[in-house]
């Protein structure tokens, strides 16, 4: 600990720099601290406040645009792989999406200080199509605010940021031993969370296989686009699909006999939205709505060009 501070004062800008910089990529490396501990030895003298804020805004753009253009390239792709390393890739997606569409683009302004949506939304705005000086506009006044913030915090609260490192510094190794002991307990939580939200969301999934035998024997489900409405303008739905996410029934499900057979997909992580929208219908006595396990993808890497054909016969 003696040692890290000893670089916090003599390399400051630096590490400021890196840890901004490793932390906006994706990494679960706590940077916010960072920057206030930054602003703390700035009122002493120990690091340039501007200096500061100026690699830490370099750092944040690096990483925005390097995302940005990610999403451009890859669109949906890249939100996958980014979900599927996130310690809550359940309802990382679905979650991303609504923000992104309630706000648009001005959701990078605070995208830094929610977790998670700091490193999804600007794939996010890159996959939409947001222009380069849109993006970077806002892109500049999150980072602004969210390293500033860090920044006038520690400035503000220097004193007592200067005694709990001193007591840090005390305790050596035992400080270490606490704040890994601190993040493990995060996981573990992280991870009670997550299997309790599985356990929410359990039904059985239908396999594309399954439908294909459902549709082969002559039956006719509906088939449900359970996505977000961003997630919509990313990929196509199935033609013929119903949009709905939840509520009271739309008129189309509404008019169904009970015992019609429904299918509900979606292009989220285990199929979590398609599932919650299931459970949701079953609750209202559609008995045989089922959440298509592999969503979208499944049903276009089965079906592909056949898809229309596949429709008319599920429609």
């Amino acid at each position: 600990m003696a040692n890290l501070i000893l670089l916090l004062q003599e390399y400051g800008v630096l590490i400021v720099f890196g840890v901004v910089l490793v932390e906006q990529i994706g990494l679960p490396i706590p940077a916010f601290p960072i920057l206030i501990v930054a602003g703390a030895f700035a009122v002493d003298g120990g690091i340039s406040w501007p200096a500061a804020l100026a690699v830490s805004l370099l750092a944040c753009l690096i990483s925005d645009y390097f995302w940005f253009r990610a999403g451009r390239y890859f669109g949906k792709r890249i939100l996958r792989l980014l979900c599927q390393i996130s310690l809550s890739p359940d309802y990382c997606v679905s979650q991303t999406e609504d923000n992104f569409n309630r706000w648009g683009p001005k959701a990078l302004v605070v995208a830094k200080f929610i977790p998670g949506f700091n490193t999804i939304a600007p794939p996010l705005a890159g996959a939409l199509g947001t222009s380069n000086a849109t993006f970077l506009g806002f892109s500049v006044a999150g980072a602004l605010l969210w390293s500033g913030s860090g920044i006038a915090l520690g400035a503000v609260f220097h004193t007592q940021i200067d005694q709990v490192l001193d007591i840090l510094n005390t305790m050596g190794s035992t400080a270490l031993m606490v704040l890994g002991g601190l993040l493990v307990l995060f996981i573990i939580y992280k991870y009670i969370e997550r299997r309790r939200f599985r356990q929410a969301v359990d039904i059985e999934r239908l396999t594309v296989s399954e439908l294909k035998r459902l549709l082969a024997q002559g039956h006719q489900p509906v088939l449900v686009d359970a996505r977000s409405v961003t997630a919509q303008l990313l990929e196509p739905a199935v033609p013929g699909a119903v949009a709905y996410s939840g509520g009271d029934p739309i008129p189309e499900l509404a008019a169904l006999d009970k015992s019609h057979p429904i299918i509900v997909y979606c292009s989220c992580p285990n199929d979590v939205t398609a599932a919650q929208v299931a459970k949701h219908l079953v609750s209202h006595g559609f008995h045989r709505a089922r959440p298509l396990q592999g969503g979208l993808d499944a049903w276009k890497a089965e079906f592909g060009s056949n898809a229309s054909q596949a429709e008319a016969a599920a429609h």
